[in-house]
């Protein structure tokens, strides 16, 4: 149980990463390490819970999350430049913020009463945390790029929460969640794609105004 929640701490940590690293390069290595942490918290729940759904999962994640969706980033960067855009929110109100977030996301869990998640409620609250965590990452950053991340952070929160309440649904549903993953990642990484050939900058600022 120990191990299960100190994960759970991990994937908090790691989002913070991902938002404050400066650059999509290293935010999309955050994002990988993210994604190994939960393979392996994918495994020990498995055990946890026993469910051998769940081992499948992890191996589905780790194909999907921790290999393809980086690799797809990486060329992203590797095409578009990896442009370290000032502004935003400072990154000294990244901890308080995302510490409130993970204060309230508990408070909101502790009433819930499912047998499943009796002991687990630190990880629910984590994986309900990681959806305002994915838009405190869209919102925060003007780096188009880096906004992807935010997608990317509130999509593994859905497969951690869809972990913990559905773990004994089949492997063609976690199949479906992850393939949706990455074709929603390849989709806005060629919106964002066409965007810079516009603007040639990767500054959301550029987009507040319409031209004609």
């Amino acid at each position: 149980m120990l191990i299960i929640n100190s994960l759970a701490g991990l994937l908090i940590l790691t989002s913070l990463c991902v938002i404050a690293a400066k650059g999509a390069k290293k935010s999309a290595i955050f994002y990988a390490l993210q994604s190994l942490v939960l393979v392996v918290l994918f495994v020990c729940l498995a055990k946890e819970m026993q469910a051998h759904e769940l081992y499948m999962w992890s191996i589905g994640a780790f194909i999907t999350k921790v290999l393809l969706v980086p690799a797809i980033l990486f060329y992203a960067t590797k095409k578009l430049g990896d442009e370290n855009i000032a502004g935003g929110l400072n990154n000294a109100w990244l901890i308080p913020i995302v510490a409130a977030i993970v204060v309230v996301c508990y408070f909101v869990v502790t009433p819930i009463e499912l047998p499943l998640v009796t002991h687990l409620k630190p990880v629910l609250s984590v994986s309900l945390g990681h959806f305002l965590l994915g838009l405190l990452c869209i919102v925060s950053q003007r780096n188009i790029l880096k906004q992807v991340f935010g997608y990317c952070l509130m999509e593994n929160g859905s497969h951690l929460t869809l972990a913990l309440l559905a773990n004994k649904a089949p492997e063609l549903v976690e199949i479906g969640v992850a393939t949706d993953a990455i074709f929603a990642v390849i989709i806005m990484v060629v919106l964002v794609n066409k965007i810079y050939r516009q603007l040639h900058s990767l500054d959301a600022k550029q987009l507040m105004e319409l031209k004609g």
